[in-house]
């Protein structure tokens, strides 16, 4: 008895990608910690020269200043930036506050970059306000206290331009999402979802809505959400 091939039908339907802009501005102090290049160029030269790494190499004295410049996103057109991951992973992790599945939501939300570090191409989306040093006592992983200046912006404000699937989330929904981020998430160092502790309530904002003109509220949806 010969069998009939069982035919299958596939609906995979395309993407629906939406962009939505929105308008941040800190509540809170922003404070970023790059994983400087220096650092970075150290570790390889201790890599590189193996056992003789310590042996009759003289400490350098601390550059405070040099630590701070290190600290910085710079883009490649000169101007500083926030990593455009740290808004992404705040608004999967938001989505914990809601009972929305994060892999689903790591599928579902994306931020678009103004530019690219420099140094490493880390996509960042651009900050307007202007950096501080900050010294710190901190406790590194060995718990030797350290001192660690960091760039703090007292007041900033960005623009972020966020894709999402509108078969998952509708343009009200990444509004909610984005409130929460700033209001229970944050971003940066300090932000109150820091991995290793509560936080210090750093990385907060609002979303600037602007004036809302008569009948705004019914033209919301479609005068900031629009097809990819």
């Amino acid at each position: 008895m010969v069998k009939t091939p069982t035919q299958r039908t596939v609906q995979i339907s395309a993407p629906n990608l939406v962009r939505a802009t929105f308008r941040l501005v800190g509540t809170a102090p922003y404070v970023q910690a790059r994983f400087s290049a220096k650092a970075m160029n150290m570790m390889a030269e201790k890599m590189v020269a193996g056992q003789k790494a310590k042996k009759g190499k003289a400490r350098e004295p601390r550059d405070f200043e040099d630590d701070f410049n290190q600290a910085l996103h710079v883009a490649l057109g000169g101007w500083y930036g926030i990593p455009a991951s740290a808004f992404r992973q705040a608004m999967i992790s938001a989505c914990r506050l809601v009972g929305f599945r994060m892999t689903l939501a790591k599928l579902s939300v994306f931020v678009q970059a103004d530019g690219f570090d420099a140094t490493d191409g880390i996509p960042l989306v651009r900050i307007e306000g202007t950096p501080v040093p900050i010294t710190m006592a901190v406790r590194n992983a060995t718990g030797v206290a350290d001192l660690r200046v960091r760039p703090m912006w007292r007041e900033w404000a960005c623009t972020v331009n966020v894709v999402f699937d509108g078969d998952q989330f509708s343009f009200d929904d990444v509004t909610n999402l984005l409130l929460r981020v700033g209001e229970q998430v944050g971003i940066g160092e300090g932000r109150p979802d820091s991995r290793n502790s509560a936080g210090l309530g750093w990385g907060l904002f609002r979303i600037d809505f602007g004036p809302q003109p008569e009948g705004a509220d019914e033209a919301a949806e479609a005068a900031e959400a629009v097809l990819v």
